[in-house]
């Protein structure tokens, strides 16, 4: 028997960390090949990972709500016949196997390390010094797992107790351990507090816990550390806009035959399993409108210098999720009917706010549309999704008294179902004229669905 350890592999996407939000194991539970272990965040979604290899946890190494990067320790495992800790084998290899490790897997000793804590707290391979090389550890029984060697030691604790040690900004490798099997307790921790300097105060300031943004008490204010779905997003936004000379247009429609349209699509039988609003039809029309003006629904290759046309409309739709703003999309949305579009739509919304959108529905995206008027905001001036050329904001439809021109010409004041459409576009190459065409196209399918059969 040998403690064997399973590396933070790449969720997808090529990301670099992850954020630790549920164990479903627990030290001293048999695991089996394949057996979902632990939950992580990543920028793009949620993600369950599975264990190669099967045996005897021995020590989950990261807390729940830790910070890792692909590559670095999460779990020892006590299994029969394996390699050594301080040098677990890749998965698929034996243990004279010695091509390259796959990413996550088996990394060599030395060859990763964890992310800075906050409030103070070290990794362990930068606290304390690297002890001179050792022979691979001799197998160890799960009541007592020897400690790493090399660059992976780290001092041994249960994840809440590196939690509460991470809140008082206690250096785990500098704590006197007194469990058995060299185990730092709670105690240990709160011994180490009291008895050490007091912490600058930028250090421990009060964290926001999870899903606490905006509850402040009364002269206290609250730091958010900045994380997977904001911290991609803030990334994106500041790439996106100082990278695509964004110009945004409007336009104000009545849309009252668009709205006639969605209540009789919702009476209609073919429709009763999908969920029919205003936003399908504006989906809708906007793919209807992208396939008529192909050259928006494009991309700017700066690597290669080329414009790239797409040949399908990849439909994002903005999304507010408990974990931020996502953008997953529907692909080749052009060429879905109604229905399934509604259904595609459906799906991809209530997939986003259950947090369990996965990378690949969040990548390859064409055009984008954020639905701010279910916020009751009537328009603004959206950012482009990087790498997309044109994102459309659908605002909120409201009664509103409008000049109607009858058949003959007369006027007459009615009061008219109405709504504003923002258009950004990317002015590298899509000009005035492409990209008024295009907003121009949408607001006259939305006020006039019919208009779509002159365009067949």
């Amino acid at each position: 028997m040998a403690v064997q350890l399973f590396n933070l592999p790449d969720p997808g996407e090529g990301l670099t960390e992850a954020e630790v939000t549920t164990w479903k194991v627990q030290v001293g539970d048999e695991v089996a090949v394949n057996d979902i272990v632990i939950e992580v965040e990543t920028a793009k979604s949620l993600v369950e990972l599975p264990i190669p290899f099967a045996g005897t946890v021995v020590e989950l190494l990261v807390a729940e709500g830790d910070t890792v990067d692909v590559g670095a320790p999460i779990i020892s495992v006590e299994v029969a016949g394996a390699a050594p800790a301080s040098a677990p084998a890749s998965p698929g290899e034996t243990e004279e196997a010695s091509g390259p490790n796959l990413v996550g897997y088996g990394a060599k000793a030395g060859s990763t390390r964890r992310r800075a804590r906050r409030g103070g707290v070290a990794p362990a391979a930068e606290a304390a010094p690297s002890p001179a090389p050792e022979a691979p550890a001799a197998p160890v029984a799960a009541a007592a797992p020897a400690p790493l060697t090399g660059a992976q030691t780290r001092a041994l604790a249960k994840p809440p107790v590196r939690k509460l040690a991470k809140d008082l900004g206690v250096d785990l490798q500098s704590v006197t351990p007194t469990g058995e099997g060299g185990i730092v307790t709670r105690s240990d921790v709160e011994s180490a507090a009291s008895g050490a300097s007091a912490a600058p105060v930028e250090t421990v300031a009060a964290q926001a816990p999870q899903g606490a943004v905006g509850q402040v008490g009364p002269g206290q204010d609250v730091r958010v550390p900045i994380k997977g779905v904001r911290k991609a997003t803030a990334e994106a936004m500041v790439a996106s806009a100082f990278t695509a000379p964004h110009v945004t247009e409007f336009v104000t429609v009545d849309v009252t035959a668009m709205m006639d349209m969605v209540e009789r699509l919702k009476r209609d039988k073919a429709f009763k399993d999908v969920k029919v609003t205003p936003l399908l039809l504006v989906a809708k029309a906007f793919c209807l409108a992208l396939r008529r003006n192909h050259e928006a629904n494009a991309s700017w290759d700066e690597a290669a210098q080329e414009i790239v046309l797409h040949a399908d409309v990849n439909l994002g739709i903005a999304a507010a999720t408990p974990r931020g703003l996502l953008v997953p999309n529907i692909k080749a949305a052009d060429s879905l009917s109604l229905h399934d579009l509604a259904a595609a739509l459906g799906g991809l919304v209530a997939t986003a706010r259950e947090g369990r959108t996965q990378p690949a529905d969040l990548g390859g995206g064409t055009a984008t549309i954020t639905n701010v008027g279910v916020f009751g905001v009537d328009t603004g001036t959206p950012i482009l999704n990087p790498g997309e050329a044109t994102i459309l904001a659908f605002g909120a439809v409201r009664r509103m008294p409008w000049v109607v021109t009858a058949a003959d010409g007369s006027e007459s004041i009615e009061p008219r179902w109405v709504t504003q459409l923002a258009l950004s576009f990317d002015h590298r190459f899509v000009d005035g004229e492409l990209g008024s065409k295009l907003l121009a196209d949408v607001g006259a399918l939305l006020h006039d669905p019919g208009t779509a059969f002159l365009w067949a």
